[in-house]
Formats: C-alpha cells, structure tokens, sequence
C-alpha cells in the first residue's frame, strides 16, 4: 500500500537488487523518494564484539556499498580522556547502519578539556553537528582518601563538577548537542562496601557526579550516554581489563568497546529522527504461552501462577510501558480475528485491544500486514520493529521489508532484553505529543477508513472539522518544535537543524518571524505538525524563510496552506511585500522538490545544477488559500 504523501509530491514505491558485500544479494526498496536500505544483522542487538572488531573493514565496505552514498552527512567531535580510535571506528559501523555517514574529529589523548575549553584550530574548522566527550572513571585523578574531612571531600567533588560545567558552557560555541559519559564505577574500591557511601571513597565521589551530571541533563545543558550502565550490563570485572589502560589507555576492555560505540551511535540516530515508531506483535507464544486457536483462552499462559506466565505477562508489561513513552503499538498475527480479541482480553493480560493502533488479526502473509499497516498508519517501513517468536516468520520479513528492523527472539525470559538493549525507540527527551503518539496513530487508521468510504476528497476534508492553531512560537511548545526541526527529513525545504537554545534566541528575537501549527479534527488532536522559521530582510522587504517543515500525517489537508496563510499575514503585519524561500536538496527531502511553484504558487529566481533552488512570492495582493481548516 502506498501511503497519502506519496502521491501527494509524486514519485512511486521499487524495488532493486543490489550487491551488499560477500557474495550476498538483497533487496533495497524505496517508498516514494525515500531510500531506505536494508539493517545489516551483525551490527543489531546482540552483536559479536569481536567479530565486529575483527571484520571492521569489511562491514564498512558494505555498508558504503549498500547506501551509494545517500546516508545522512554528519560530523561528530570526539573529545577523549582515554584512547578513542576504536570508538570512532565502531560508531561509525553502527550510524551507518542507521543510515548517518559520520565524518569524525579526534581530540589527541586525555586533551579533551584543553581543546573544547581553550580551542584548537582543527576543532573550530571542523564544526561538528554533534560534540561527545568520551570520559569515564579514568579521568578522575584522586582516589579514596581516608584523611580528607568531608568538607574537603564536598569540595574536591564540587571542583570536578564545575571543570566539566566549563567544558559544557565553552562547548556551547558550536551549537550543537554535546554528548557526555557519566562515570563507571571505578575499577576497585579502597574502603570496600563503605567506599560507596562514604563521601571519602571515590565511589562515592562517582555517583555523586552521575547524580548531578543527570540534572544538567534534565536541565538541557548535555545528553548523557550512561556509561554505568554499559559497564554493568557488560560485567565490570571483564569492563576493567587494565592490560587495556596500561598498554593502550583504553578506559575499558577492547571488547567492550562496540557496546560504548552502540549506546553513541543509539543517541545520535535519536537526535536526527531515526528513531523507529511502531512495534508490531505477534501473538501466541510471544504475548502469551501456548495458541489461542488450539487452546483456548483458558489454556494460554499468562499472569502471575508459574514462571513462564510471568515471563509473557512482564513482557506485556513491558510492551505497555513503550506506548507510555510514545511508540506505536500494533497486532501482526496468523489467527481468527474472533480468537485475538479473546486472547487480548485474558483475564491476567496486561494489553487490551485499545493499546493497539491497528490489529492484523488473519491468514495473509505477515509481511503484506506489515505494510497494510504502515500505508494505513501514514508510517514508512522504517518505523516497524517486529516481535515474532517464529523465526520462519522472522526471516521472511527481513528478506521482503529489510527497511524493518526483526530482532532476535528465543526464550519469553530474553524478549524485554533484547528489544531494550537495541535500542529501537530510543529517546533523547519526550514531550507531551510524544506521550500522545499512539493515540494519534490509532486516530489516524480511523481517518483512513473515512478517506476510503468517501468518493470526493474534498468532501472527506471537511467531513475531518478540522481546526488550527497558528501561532508565533510559545514557550510551552519549543521542546515539541525543536524535537520536530530534527526528526522531520521528508517534507523539510531546507533539513536545517536547530538547537533548542537557537530556537528559544529566534522566538525572542524581532528579527524573526516564527510560526508554529496545531491540527485538530473530528478524531482528536494531531499536535503540532508543523514549523516555519523566516528572517526578517527590512530593506529589501521580505521574508527569507530558512526553515519550513510538517509532519507527514497531515499531508494533503491544507495544513501547508494554512500554514502560509499565516506566515502572510504576520509578514503584512511587519510591513514585508514577499516571501522568498529556498530548497536545499537532501536524500530524503526530495518529496518536496516542487513544493514552492507547483503548492503554493511560488515562482522561480535561480536554481544550479545541484538541485538547489529559490522561490519568492509577492504578498501585496495576496489572497487566503486554504479552504477546508477553520483558524
């Protein structure tokens, strides 16, 4: 099924075989203008570190192979308190199997502090998308100290608090996320169990500081990469191999690096909107023991009487608890429609059919539910991670979907690590449309089947009653709009990404005109769904608009009209007479490529070769073009 913003800018779904290295064919398919490649198993959660490490080359040659060179450009500044190379080289294993060609820029050993506080030449001529500083117990240079008073112990953690404080706030010059390690623990404890507790130990000393590093993460100053747990999930005594430090200076053993490199590489595919959005559920034998069809529902297990019941019933705990941070949930199950419902509505269940978007509850084959789903929920196959205890089933859609993301399930106890651990639906901040996602999503399903059931379109858009809210940006709203500016790739004149600082100097300034847009219909609240950020050129009168971007579920309902609209009216109201706005093309946006001549009437002043193109309209006479969304 092809989703709405396919034909709303053109271009149409194929696919094509390529070479992906080793001798191995697979299929690459695109869905409108956005390629998507298949995820290279190896590299997906549980990976072999040593493989990785030793096979490095080869997956890179085959990972640039499989892209053509269409991923996400990036660059990454690694500012290392210990020796970073095979950091570098593993992350960037990882991000470009998340579809991000990262460009790195290495500190020299331990200069991480010299070069991010007093500046190095390279650095400044680099300028990262994103700064990580790669620290750990390492770069804590004291020890438990029984003679200290706890003054003295209080101060000495306050002091290393403050040199990172710095490190942050002269970092702040690039404008861009900075990444930073909390502590691990360190590698021996002086004062045994009392070295935790006493302010004196310096594993105290370490948790104090991963306590108060997080706060400057909820405060927006860092985006933390919890090192204390990469180190206890991986077992510290194996993390603390010194042979590592005292030849190499390595904060950790060799193996253990992948694991760093992996949570990196989690972060920064969350920050530029590769995060996936929908779980897809098989049914029997993975949210419950047994076959609701042979069973009965009487003979599944679930709930609290043996351990493989409580194996199903914390998964579907678990699955619930990922629809409260965002993701989508929906059914892709071989059975009766009739026995899924009873089966979701076990007595000792936790999931009911309403946490779930859609229910694919038939006998078709699970890749064609999975992307009726997609089509129907305004999703691309990217978005889907499926959960199917069938590796039959498994291995099917990884051949026909390789967009989608198919992890590993064996025993009921190690599905919630397994999802966990990779990381799919990782967040760097959750807002409150966020938390309201699945809703969204299930209203979504609704409002296709009203499209389907009505004949003229234009009769269906105002049967939605919708209802818009544009507006100047607000500070209620800027955690929302920043998320947005950096997810959004597909339908974005530009991809220029924004800090949430860089967003708060715009809406403060009255050299900007912003604007944000709510949708609301008859189903519910869409959230905001789009942004437009343009600066104020008095002399000559206009409106350069730097960024427009809008989420693709509202595609094809005047929202983009109404946004300009809007961006006119504020525009007369500044005394401006045009709009000029420009594409930049990008491997994704390309949907969007005619967006300003052929949508809202736009004409052309210049484009190049690259695809690159400017747009201007005279406002003087301009009339309303939306139609069908009240203001």
């Amino acid at each position: 099924m092809i989703s709405d913003r396919t034909a709303a800018y053109g271009g149409s779904p194929f696919v094509q075989i390529s070479n992906f290295g080793n001798g191995r064919y697979v299929k690459q398919k695109t869905h409108g203008n956005d390629l998507l490649g298949e995820k290279m198993k190896e590299l997906e959660y549980p990976f072999d570190p040593q493989y990785i490490l030793k096979k490095r080359r080869a997956l890179k040659r085959a990972l640039i192979e499989q892209s053509g060179g269409s991923g996400l450009k990036k660059k990454i500044a690694v500012l290392g308190g210990s020796t970073t190379d095979d950091i570098v080289s593993m992350a960037e294993l990882f991000l470009l199997n998340h579809g991000i060609e990262a460009e790195f820029w290495q500190s020299e050993y331990n200069k991480f502090w010299e070069d991010g506080v007093f500046g190095n030449d390279e650095l400044e001529a680099f300028k990262p998308d994103i700064v990580y500083v790669c620290t750990s117990s390492v770069n804590l240079k004291f020890g438990s100290d029984p003679a200290l008073t706890e003054q003295q112990a209080d101060e000495r953690i306050d002091a290393e608090e403050q040199k990172y404080i710095t490190l942050w706030e002269k970092l702040t010059r690039f404008g861009c996320p900075i990444i930073q390690n909390n502590f691990d623990a360190p590698f021996y404890a002086l004062m045994g169990n009392m070295d935790s507790w006493d302010k004196r130990g310096l594993c105290y000393a370490a948790h104090e500081l991963n306590s108060r590093f997080a706060k400057h993460a909820r405060d927006g100053r860092i985006l933390l990469l919890d090192l204390e747990r990469t180190a206890a999930e991986y077992g510290l005594d194996r993390w603390h191999d010194r042979s590592y430090y005292y030849m190499y200076k390595y904060m950790c053993a060799r193996e253990a690096v992948p694991s760093v490199a992996y949570k990196l590489s989690l972060i920064v595919k969350s920050i530029f909107g590769k995060n996936r959005k929908l779980l897809a559920l098989d049914l029997d034998n993975t949210l419950w023991g047994g076959i609701v069809g042979d069973d009965g529902v009487e003979g599944l297990e679930i709930g609290q009487e043996t351990g493989v019941a409580q194996a199903y019933y914390e998964f579907q705990q678990y699955a619930r608890q990922l629809k409260s941070i965002g993701t989508v949930l929906t059914v892709c199950s071989k059975n009766e429609h009739e026995n899924a419902i009873a089966g979701l509505n076990h007595p000792e269940g936790v999931l009911r059919p309403d946490d779930f978007a859609l229910i694919k509850a038939n006998w078709e084959p699970k890749d064609k539910n999975l992307l009726e789903t997609v089509g129907q929920l305004d999703l691309t196959p990217a978005a889907i991670v499926f959960a199917d205890d069938n590796p039959a089933e498994r291995e099917i859609v990884r051949q026909t979907i390789p967009e989608a993301s198919v992890p590993e399930l064996s025993a009921p106890e190690d599905y919630i690590r397994t999802i966990s651990r990779g990381g799919h639906f990782e967040p760097i901040s959750i807002t409150a449309d966020d938390l309201a996602r699945a809703e969204m999503y299930r209203r979504n399903a609704k409002r296709a089947e009203l499209a389907a059931s009505v004949g003229d379109y234009g009769e269906y858009l105002k049967s939605l009653e919708m209802q818009a809210e544009i507006a100047p940006f607000k500070p209620m709203y800027i955690g929302r709009i920043t998320q947005l500016t950096n997810k959004s790739n597909q339908f974005n004149l530009t991809t220029r990404r924004f800090t949430q600082a860089e967003m708060e100097e715009r809406m403060e300034s009255d050299k900007y005109i912003t604007q944000y847009g709510k949708l609301t219909d008859k189903f519910g609240d869409n959230g905001i769904v789009s942004v437009i950020v343009g600066r104020i050129c008095p002399d000559a009168k206009e409106l350069f608009v730097s960024l427009w971007l809008m989420s693709c579920r509202v595609l094809k309902r005047d929202m983009e009209l109404a946004m300009l609209d809007g961006l006119v009216a504020q525009a007369k109201a500044k005394g401006l007479t045009k709009i000029v706005g420009e594409y930049i093309p990008s491997p994704k946006n390309k949907m969007v490529e005619r967006f300003y001549p052929d949508v809202l009437g736009f004409r052309l002043v210049i484009a190049d070769d690259d695809g690159l193109a400017k747009y201007e309209l005279d406002i003087s006479s301009y009339e309303n073009k939306n139609k069908y969304i009240k203001m």
